[in-house]
């Protein structure tokens, strides 16, 4: 088998990991977080969400995180280096993040997303697919304009927790969609933990044929069923180079209840078992692929430490199993 040297490692554990909490996270453990990523050495983090507070709790502290990572004397000096990216789904997101980065602490980078399903479109952004389509064309511009990248998400790519299967082939159109209006660079996410083994290395496959620059696609699992690091390999097979994971795998869905409150979040198809949600680890991620000789840039017994702060943090035992067993003793494995 021939798998990618090097590959590049998004963290997403302050932003998609966080939401699925059903308490609220405090804003100084946000920043803990943050900056011990930057030192384990990620270049590009994914730390909060501008969207309406009222449905989102967890991130009502949007732009007071922002300010606070910008101003943190710890990462100062890696902090130029460093893509920081913040969710915004809606137009008066896009325009918070605008405004924020006029004000000197705004994300370098957004991300905007669509799915394949027209009835899980709808329910995470309150839009059809074709209006939403037309409010991208107009607000990529406008974030380009104030020095923002933009990410263009493709989600249900494998299923939708709504309508169930779904066809592999809309993500290709959507993906060239994305980049006919001007998207930087693409995630492509399992939402659901629908992806198999098989049918990643396919969409892979069809993907890299129509669109070969591995640098602009970002891989996205969930482990639901328990696949994630099965389709992290799928996807090496296939030559994707880009990934992104959580800490112990938390995240997935924005919670319905928040430290002692109902709200919005995810809606019916929430998954009541923060246990039962969750994307691949990013500690597991990492400690495979560097028994696997690939280069990932990150310091992974940084990382484990963060993961265990991490479990403190949330209040739980989270699924990742390098956590509990650490990594292979190099004396074991017979490398160096």
């Amino acid at each position: 088998m021939k798998y990618p040297k090097k590959v590049e490692i998004g963290d997403i554990t302050v932003r998609d990991g966080f939401q699925h909490e059903e308490i609220f996270i405090p804003t100084s453990a946000k920043l803990w977080v943050s900056e011990q990523l930057i030192l384990a050495g990620f270049k590009k983090i994914e730390v909060t969400n501008f969207g309406n507070p009222k449905g989102m709790p967890q991130f009502k502290d949007a732009d007071e995180l922002m300010k606070m990572i910008h101003a943190s004397k710890k990462v100062k000096n890696l902090i130029s280096n460093i893509e920081i990216t913040a969710v915004t789904i809606r137009e008066r997101a896009i325009e918070r993040a605008i405004e924020a980065k006029k004000e000197g602490y705004g994300p370098d980078r957004i991300l905007m997303m669509v799915s394949t399903s027209e009835s899980h479109h709808r329910k995470n952004s309150g839009l059809s697919l074709n209006d939403y389509w037309k409010m991208c064309e107009t607000y990529i511009k406008k974030a380009h304009d104030a020095g923002i990248k933009v990410n263009g998400t493709v989600s249900t790519i494998w299923g939708c927790p709504i309508e169930g299967p779904t066809k592999m082939s809309k993500a290709i159109d959507f993906t060239k969609r994305w980049f006919d209006i001007g998207a930087d660079d693409i995630e492509h996410a399992d939402h659901d933990g629908s992806a198999s083994p098989d049918r990643v290395f396919k969409y892979y496959s069809m993907l890299l044929d129509k669109f070969p620059n591995t640098a602009k696609h970002i891989v996205h699992f969930h482990t639901t069923r328990g696949w994630g690091l099965a389709n992290v390999l799928a996807a090496l097979q296939a030559g994707m180079t880009r990934y992104e994971a959580t800490m112990g795998g938390i995240g997935g869905q924005p919670a319905n209840f928040v430290s002692g409150v109902p709200v919005s979040g995810t809606g019916d198809y929430y998954y009541k078992d923060p246990n039962l949600a969750g994307l691949v680890s990013m500690e597991d991620m990492l400690v495979m692929m560097d028994e696997m000789e690939i280069e990932t840039g990150i310091d992974i017994d940084r990382v484990i430490k963060i993961g265990n702060m991490v479990e403190r943090i949330v209040g739980r035992r989270l699924r990742s199993e390098s956590i509990k067993s650490g990594r292979i003793p190099k004396k074991l494995s017979g490398r160096k």
